[in-house]
């Protein structure tokens, strides 16, 4: 069996309307990227808001993760209690995020759908994957 290793290409300032544009339309800044901060918000005490990269994944997927090169301290209500970097706690808020909007019937649901799955394909090779998987489960 052979496994794809997925990658994450940081977006370009430049780029990052029309990324989250095209992937998301109209649903990207008034329910998804409030929806991902809410649940970054829930997730750590220690998260306080600021500037937030966007990333693309080879498998079509996205995600984006705050800037700070911090530890954030996170705490789950499946009992998960850990630490975990800006960009897996982005991962992880990401996560929740498109499971949270995919329980819908319309078009926005599905993508939210197919987004938790490529992410999620992307988080089983992220380097702190044990502790992303932990927090979702």
């Amino acid at each position: 069996m052979t496994t794809t290793i997925i990658t994450a290409d940081l977006v370009p300032e430049a780029r990052r309307l029309r990324i989250a544009a095209t992937l998301f339309d109209v649903r990207f800044p008034l329910q998804l990227e409030p929806t991902i901060y809410q649940f970054a918000e829930f997730l750590s005490g220690d998260y306080r808001g600021g500037y937030w990269h966007f990333y693309t994944l080879s498998n079509g997927g996205f995600y984006m993760a705050p800037s700070r090169e911090k530890f954030f301290a996170v705490s789950a209500e499946n009992g998960y209690e850990g630490e975990l970097s800006g960009n897996a706690l982005g991962v992880t808020a990401c996560l929740y995020a498109y499971s949270h909007l995919s329980f819908r019937e319309d078009d926005f649901a599905e993508s939210c759908a197919e987004h938790y799955h490529r992410l999620r394909e992307f988080a089983l090779g992220h380097p702190e994957a044990a502790g992303i998987l932990a927090a979702i489960d």
